[in-house]
């Protein structure tokens, strides 16, 4: 028996099945009377359903009710679903838990970092544009797969797609009228990384959402030095590569000129109007083949024999090579000498391994006029890893009143994560942080709030303990150990009351160092937090929890910035022997004793000092413990 029972039988059959439950022991008159209704009901109820979708009538009321309200469940259990949010993030969009975030914040200090060094200015627009900005030419992918819609306003509005034309838009806001001059400092060299959105099928390395680091030179450019913006270019990129780990074998850059093609189809009999469609096709070859190519470009009106000579073209190894091919057509050799000197001063900037000329790269946007590149994974595992060019009359599409010099490239970030993965050089981005401060109770939690306050004045990030231990110190540790702390500092109320005193404790030295079990930690005076690295001997880890500098981040030392003095080895080693002795004996008063001294004795050499000072102590020998009136205070 098979049904597609209605919502309504369904519910009439739940109806029917609540009018009464058969009771444990004899029903009472009542309920007898309401069991022989609900029968009566359900068998005419069964016929109806018997006669409605022709079942035999050797199916019994009890197989219909059966499926009637098996079919209920899956209608409620659906409508249950139909309501209920789900827990993944719309199709081809991410969700960054703090790991991930903590990769793509170090993906885009790698951008920026890269961008900073080339003397690049950050800019940013709206991810909301109006869809019109967007539908420059037929034939290109993007005005088919944008988040287009119409507003409250009612105006035509798109999530952006890419970052050029914003950039194209906000460079327009800075020209002189008709005369079309740009006032400020030319060239621009600017950089974004921009959130961009297409409606398009997800795969690997792709998806609908996506970061995508931009960098772009716009502005005046001779003749004479029209691709040196181009090679700048391609100089971040490698520079980036190479701070990721990424080499020449891993990644290559397929290098070809818009010019040139443009030139050679021209004398191949593609006209104008034909540039563009021609264009989206040649970008298909890797995808399609060349039998594939071939049949789409005669479906646009490209000569059999002409399809040949360009697919010819196309196959070229060098630019050389494909020199030699078109040499008796009447080909631009200014543009061929452009496409030379890009590779020439690739070879002058060390990255002439990094370069491949590819004819077959004419990158799909239409606007798209000279040179033009894709970097690409060698194994072949993955899609382009990014691509630009030159695209210098995309101003005028929006009404600039002459041509304006413009190179840039896109870079995607989910491309290039997937990549690190495939070589196998992904960062090692635990969790960290500086400081864990923990309270032994709800008495010194304010006073840990203080010492929580101090520790970030002085540049820590901190992550405070929100219940006390309760005498449960381990847990502060544990906790500490969860969170990647460098050290804890802990506030018991036997140090507090003994010249509030902060125990700061290692966490490095008590994963590492033998006997780090045995390990209390130090006892540092919260007024002299400041110095708390010359207690322990060694600074903070730089670089660990984002707050010190990263290597190769520039960083300005000043007077307040620079970093403690530090012991020197022999001073160390007495230190350390003294420590050892303190804690066996638990004289910690001697220690904040002898450090009053030495800094109210502002000798030129104070580590020295206290050394030997502790010294004397461990070895019977007390120096005098009398200290000047001052230290009272």
């Amino acid at each position: 028996m098979a049904a597609q029972f209605t919502p309504e039988e369904c519910q009439k059959a739940l109806d029917i099945e609540a009018m009464a439950s058969p009771p444990k022991g004899k029903p009472s008159p009542e309920v007898k009377a309401k069991m022989d209704e609900q029968k009566a009901a359900r068998s005419a109820f069964c016929q109806e359903i018997r006669d409605k979708y022709g079942f035999d009538a050797k199916v019994g009321d009890k197989k219909i009710v059966k499926d009637l309200l098996a079919a209920a469940e899956a209608v409620q259990a659906a409508a249950a679903a139909a309501d209920s949010i789900s827990l993944r993030p719309p199709s081809g969009t991410r969700d960054f838990y703090p790991d991930d975030m903590r990769l793509q914040s170090w993906l885009f200090e790698q951008f920026r970092a890269v961008a900073h060094e080339m003397a690049f200015q950050e800019y940013d627009a709206p991810v909301l544009e109006a869809t019109k900005l967007y539908q420059r030419k037929a034939g290109e992918e993007i005005t088919e797969q944008m988040y287009n819609f119409t507003d409250k306003d009612n105006c035509e509005v798109t999530l952006r797609p890419e970052m050029t034309p914003s950039l194209a838009r906000m460079v327009l806001g800075r020209m002189q009228g008709e005369s079309g001059e740009i006032k400020d400092l030319l060239p621009f060299k600017w950089f974004s990384i921009p959130q961009c959105w297409r409606f398009e099928t997800t795969q690997r390395g792709r998806n609908r959402e996506h970061y995508q680091w931009n960098m772009d030179i716009v502005g005046p450019q001779t003749e004479k030095s029209v691709i040196t913006a181009e090679v700048e270019l391609l100089a971040a990129i490698v520079s980036f590569f190479q701070r990721l780990r990424i080499t020449s074998d891993d990644v290559g850059i397929k290098i070809n000129s818009r010019k040139v093609l443009g030139s050679i189809l021209e004398a191949y009999g593609v006209n104008k109007e034909q540039f563009a469609p021609v264009c989206v096709v040649v970008d298909k070859l890797d995808k399609i083949g060349p039998e594939a190519v071939k049949e789409e470009l005669i479906a646009i009106k490209v000569p059999g024999e002409s399809a040949d000579k360009i697919l010819a073209v196309l196959a070229a190894k060098s630019v050389e090579e494909m020199e030699a091919l078109v040499k008796d057509a009447n080909v631009n050799s200014d543009a061929i000498a452009e496409l030379r000197q890009v590779f020439k001063l690739c070879e002058d900037y060390g990255m002439k391994e990094w370069l491949i000329f590819d004819a077959s790269v004419v990158r799909g946007l239409a606007y798209y006029t000279g040179v033009v590149w894709e970097a690409f994974d060698r194994r072949g595992e993955l899609r382009a890893i990014c691509g630009g060019g030159r695209y210098d009359r995309l101003l005028t599409l929006y009404g600039a009143t002459k041509e304006v010099p413009c190179v840039g490239f896109g870079f995607g970030d989910c491309v290039v994560v997937e990549l690190l993965k495939e070589l196998n050089v992904m960062p090692d981005l635990p969790r960290v942080v500086d400081y864990v401060v923990a309270s032994y109770d709800n008495e010194t939690y304010g006073h840990s709030c203080k010492v929580a306050k101090k520790l970030r004045s002085m540049g820590a990030s901190v992550d405070m303990l929100l219940l006390p231990t309760e005498k449960k110190v381990k847990k502060a540790f544990d906790y500490a150990n969860k969170a990647g702390a460098q050290r804890v500092a802990f506030v018991g109320p036997s140090e507090w009351a003994n010249g509030e005193l902060v125990r700061i404790k290692d966490m490095r030295k008590a994963a590492d160092a033998e006997g780090a079990k045995d390990d209390k930690g130090v006892d540092v005076p919260f007024a002299d937090l400041e110095n708390v690295d010359s207690y322990l001997g060694k600074p903070l880890e730089a670089g660990l929890s984002g707050n010190a500098p990263q290597a190769g981040n520039a960083t300005q030392v000043t007077e307040e910035s620079a970093p403690a003095p530090q012991m020197d080895a022999e001073a160390m080693e007495r230190c350390g022997k003294v420590e050892e002795w303190l804690l066996q004996h638990e004289l910690r008063s001697v220690l904040q004793q002898c450090v009053s001294q030495v800094v109210l004795t502002q000798g030129d050499d104070p580590f020295k000092e206290l050394a030997d000072m502790l010294l004397q102590y461990s070895s019977g020998n007390a120096v005098a413990t009398e200290a000047p009136e001052e230290a009272s205070s």
